[in-house]
């Protein structure tokens, strides 16, 4: 097998990407018998024609582009974006949802099966999003130059898989409403002002990114990423860009540059300025408001996130004598909906920024019994005498030692693991087992409809 070839393929599953996998040509002692061949766009059940882009040097894998679909699944459905395939962000809009929902459930069981001591722990069957189209509450767009007549136009869109060219988002169907719009206006906008996109090769040009966030009330705050402070002498002003947009946009209630000068893939800088209107928005997770800035992590699904939310609350069920340590708060949303039935709740957040929504969204609430502290989550938990519950809501790469070693010692009767990345969230789990903490439930919750993401929720007791 080498780069070039032409295959004809039985696709028989879907790696974690969300590309179709099928076992390379071979028989016997051939050398290419074993050889997995990964197609980016091809469904389970599915003969397929593709052509060979990369040979794997260190492990039995190929990559193959999708020419030809012989046989399709009963399962494939039209995509809902006219990018699909190109932008490389929601790679599954080809497969039926049901069937997506079915694929993330069998890969968290996939997951426990690597380790012996977790088996038997029942897995629930994925929660489906109330909205699978129209969902995602933050656009991060990057700019670039694009075609169009006279000169180079101005795209907001997302890096294509594997390179830098930048696909331009327009009509985006997984941003809610009215995030394409709005970027739509400022694309109009930046575009007759003159501004220019940021170079990340030539280090020219003044906007690297935008983003937009937009509440449950429609409510819009826009960053605008800028490589300098300045904008540059002769061209429009970011406040009159910004003034512009909240004209144009009634539901853009406030405008805010951020300053990134770094060559780094890092989307955002340290400093900050408030261009038009105000710096944060509220927002709305089941019953808790919570105020955002431009760089707050909140789940890009609020209504999965109500749902997970909730789940966590009735699993842990704490009590007016409870405290509850919330060992990865980011903005507050899990402590603050734990809060009203617990009597004290602790966030523990590393970003600064985090912690200040955070305290000020408890305020919004009316909440008391809750406080936030900034620092890392194993040296915090480390201070702590006590925890009658804990929650943890780590990144990708799972919990670091010394936090699920504090978690051990802290001895909480109920721990309610929120993870993104059901490899570590499994590893976490054999772990925290093996010292007596074991997992009673995982419910999945597709977060993220039409991409590989999933978020699982693991009941633990003491």
């Amino acid at each position: 097998m080498n780069p070039g070839d032409t295959l004809t393929l039985d696709c028989a599953a879907l790696d974690e990407d969300g590309a179709g996998v099928a076992a390379g040509p071979g028989g016997g002692s051939d050398a290419d018998d074993g050889v997995s061949v990964h197609v980016a766009g091809a469904l389970p059940g599915e003969r397929v024609i593709a052509c060979v882009t990369h040979v794997s040097s260190h492990r039995p894998a190929a990559w193959a582009s999708l020419i030809e679909i012989a046989a399709p699944s009963p399962d494939r459905r039209p995509p809902a974006c006219r990018a699909f395939g190109d932008c490389g962000g929601c790679v599954l809009q080809h497969l039926d949802y049901q069937a997506q929902l079915r694929w993330k459930t069998a890969r968290v069981r996939d997951a426990l099966a690597a380790y012996p001591a977790l088996a038997g722990v029942p897995v629930a069957d994925c929660v489906a999003s109330p909205r699978p189209l129209g969902y995602r509450n933050r656009s991060k767009l990057v700019c670039a130059h694009g075609d169009g007549p006279g000169r180079a136009r101005l795209v907001l869109g997302a890096f294509a898989p594997r390179s830098h060219r930048v696909v331009d988002l327009s009509g985006c169907r997984i941003a809610e409403p009215p995030l394409d719009d709005v970027a739509a206006a400022l694309r109009a906008i930046a575009d007759d002002a003159g501004v220019v996109p940021y170079d990340e090769r030539a280090l020219t040009g003044d906007l690297r990114h935008v983003v937009l966030r937009v509440s449950q009330r429609g409510q819009v705050l826009a960053t605008l990423v800028t490589a300098a402070r300045r904008w540059p002498a002769g061209a429009v002003t970011g406040d009159e860009l910004a003034a512009r947009l909240c004209a144009e946009r009634p539901e853009v209630v406030g405008v805010v540059q951020n300053v990134n000068p770094s060559r780094g893939n890092a989307i955002y800088g340290a400093e900050e300025v408030t261009l038009a209107g105000q710096a944060t928005l509220e927002d709305t997770v089941g019953a808790v408001r919570v105020r955002l800035s431009s760089r707050s992590f909140f789940q890009a699904n609020r209504d999965v996130a109500a749902l997970a939310y909730e789940a966590i609350a009735a699993a842990l069920a704490p009590s007016r004598a409870d405290r509850v340590v919330d060992a990865y708060a980011g903005a507050g949303a899990i402590a603050l909906t734990l809060a009203p039935a617990a009597g004290e709740v602790i966030g523990i957040e590393e970003h600064a920024g985090a912690v200040e929504d955070a305290a000020a969204s408890a305020a919004l609430n009316g909440i008391g019994n809750a406080r936030f502290l900034i620092g890392d989550a194993g040296a915090r938990l480390r201070e702590l005498d006590r925890a009658d519950a804990v929650v943890l809501n780590p990144p990708r790469k799972g919990c670091d030692a010394a936090v699920l070693a504090e978690v051990v010692r802290l001895a909480p009767r109920r721990i309610a693991y929120l993870s993104c990345e059901p490899r570590t969230l499994a590893r976490d789990l054999d772990h925290l087992a093996a010292r007596g903490h074991r997992a009673t439930a995982l419910a999945p919750f597709d977060m993220l409809p039409h991409t590989p993401h999933i978020e699982v929720l693991a009941v633990i007791t003491g």
